[in-house]
């Protein structure tokens, strides 16, 4: 199927690693023109370089408002469009209510929410333009709960009502506005994440055992398929929407894996 996304100008926010580098790929391959927001030159261009050049970026720390603004107003001077964002660049950084603080709290807000808001705010003028499309990536913890990450359960429960209210607020313009909520995802933070546990290797089996479909974690490129399709006008009568790509794990009964 042919998605309609050649030259097509998407941001995407953390695209240098992980789920973001997935989508990346697989929109250089569809011919779009992706554009990666990342606070580290090297990593970013490391992803480029991997596209054999089919994409750009623009070095910013995100967590800062000013830098979503300067890196949005870059975007808009080297192409003159964009045609859609991708908010992706956070962590799991485990604040936590018991071990936590308001420092922290707030910290973590910022680099896995509040520059949602700011990349979208300041890319919407270019994107009422195009009738663009947003894609917010998720995570289950907001609908699960993990334990000891109340800041970025927060603040994905704030992604996922900013994707309902967008596609309200944005329904004159014609934008269209989605999330894709990521559950067991095998990418390099999630390796790091797991080695910091007593018996990781089992403790990554255990897991697995746990995913209904199959029994394996989600790709990074299955999430980046589901977000090309989410930013093509194939997806034109879909908006509001929370889509789980995670092999059944946040609804299925666990009683028949």
């Amino acid at each position: 199927m042919d998605l309609n996304l050649k030259d097509k100008v998407i941001v995407v926010s953390g695209g240098a690693k992980g789920i973001g580098e997935g989508i990346v790929k697989v929109l250089a391959a569809e011919g779009a023109l992706p554009v990666i927001i990342g606070r580290n030159a090297e990593d970013n261009l490391k992803t480029v370089q991997a596209v054999n050049g089919k994409a750009s970026q623009f070095a910013a720390e995100l967590t800062q408002p000013a830098e979503c603004e300067r890196a949005i107003n870059a975007v808009i001077a080297q192409f003159g469009r964009i045609d859609g964002l991708v908010n992706n660049a956070g962590v799991n950084d485990g604040v936590g209510l018991e071990k936590g603080d308001y420092e922290r709290f707030m910290a973590s807000l910022h680099r896995n929410l509040v520059h949602y808001y700011l990349l979208a705010h300041y890319a919407l003028p270019e994107l009422k333009k195009s009738k663009g499309a947003i894609v917010n990536i998720g995570s289950k913890t907001a609908e699960t709960g993990q334990g000891n990450t109340s800041a970025y359960a927060a603040a994905n429960g704030g992604r996922n009502a900013l994707t309902r209210e967008w596609a309200v607020e944005l329904l004159p313009y014609g934008i269209r506005v989605n999330a894709i909520i990521v559950a067991e995802c095998w990418t390099p933070l999630y390796e790091n994440w797991i080695r910091t546990l007593e018996n990781p290797d089992e403790k990554l089996q255990s897991i697995i055992s746990k995913i209904p479909f199959e029994q394996r974690m989600t790709t990074a490129e299955e999430i980046a398929n589901m977000a090309a399709f989410l930013l093509s006008d194939r997806s034109s009568h879909t908006t509001g929407q929370l889509i789980h790509v995670d092999g059944g794990y946040t609804h299925l009964d666990r009683a028949i894996s």
